[in-house]
């Protein structure tokens, strides 16, 4: 534990931010799956219409730093192209 007046404070920031890049990536992960989900269901036009939630969701993460600009656009090329080659 920290000892330090400003350790402290930056363990409290620390804390805070954790709870919202956890809620961040958590989103990130639902939308992916969605759209996994209705590309298995074959269900081709829902899934471009959640595509679009996914990457969404991708760009705000990497917007707040929770994931970096290029994992965020890896992410959403990768997906893009399952869609396209599964749909």
């Amino acid at each position: 534990m920290p000892i330090i007046k400003s350790a402290k404070k930056a363990l409290r920031g620390s804390a805070r931010k954790r709870v919202f890049n956890i809620r961040r990536q958590k989103n990130v992960e639902v939308t992916v799956k969605d759209v996994k989900k209705l590309i298995a269901g074959k269900k081709g036009a829902e899934a471009k219409k959640a595509l679009s939630l996914a990457y969404k969701a991708l760009d705000k993460a990497a917007k707040a730093g929770t994931i970096k600009k290029g994992a965020a656009d890896r992410k959403k090329s990768r997906l893009s192209a399952f869609v396209k080659k599964n749909s």
